[in-house]
Formats: C-alpha cells, sequence, structure tokens
C-alpha cells in the first residue's frame, strides 16, 4: 500500500481489501452508468430523458413541441441517447416512437422522483 500522505493512525486493511474488490466487481456497471449520466449531464437530454420517463413513449414531433426545439435538433439528441443504449425505439408505420430502455429506467428513477417531489428545489 502506498503513503499517499495520509495523517490516520492505522489503516483498517480489511475494510481497504473488501472496498477494492467491491468497486473491481462493479467496475461494469460503473462504467455504464457513467456513459449514461454523461450524456444526461446535458440540460436538453436530461429534459428528453425526464419526458420519457414520464411519459413512457413520446415521437421526435411531440419532444420537439414540449421543448420548443427544432425536430433537427431534437433529433440529434435522441441518437446520442439511441448510440448509448439509454433510449430505444418503435416503429407504429410511419412515426418512430423512443422510450427508455429497462435498465436506464431503473437507474433514472430514483433522480426522477425527487424531481417529481420537488425536493431538489427545496434544498437549493
Amino acid at each position: 500500500m502506498n503513503n499517499n500522505s495520509c495523517i490516520r493512525q492505522q489503516a483498517d486493511i480489511k475494510q481497504i481489501n473488501r472496498c477494492k474488490e467491491r468497486v473491481s466487481e462493479l467496475n461494469g456497471s460503473f462504467e455504464y452508468l457513467s456513459s449514461g449520466l454523461e450524456l444526461a449531464g446535458n440540460n436538453v437530454r436530461l429534459k428528453i430523458l425526464f419526458l420519457l420517463y414520464e411519459e413512457k413513449r413520446l415521437c421526435v414531433c411531440d419532444i420537439s413541441d414540449i421543448l420548443c426545439m427544432t425536430i433537427s435538433a431534437i433529433s440529434q439528441h435522441l441518437r446520442k441517447l439511441k448510440d448509448r443504449k439509454l433510449i430505444k425505439t418503435e416503429r407504429e408505420a410511419q412515426t418512430i416512437f423512443y422510450s427508455l430502455t429497462g435498465d436506464y429506467e431503473k437507474m433514472l428513477k430514483p433522480l426522477f422522483k425527487i424531481y417529481i417531489e420537488d425536493k431538489i428545489l427545496k434544498t437549493i
């Protein structure tokens, strides 16, 4: 173990090893989640994800109307979200509907629950 100028009296080696093992076990999950959160860090994409969480599925025209943005701009955001597998598509005739993938719906649920319950605004 390296000494990184920590001033603790004694290291809990069992705790450190347990934590290292746990982080190593979950490494793939951390990469998967951080990839999604990186995209969700954009204001527009976060709004799109929230809308898809609330409404379950929307087409590009719906999202464009709701966010008062061009279809082209929304399409670019949707493409990025789809490429990283945060959202999926379903075609009905000429219309493509977007929805959250199951994994990201589960991961984003606690975050959006906070938004819905207005807890974020109360803490700011």
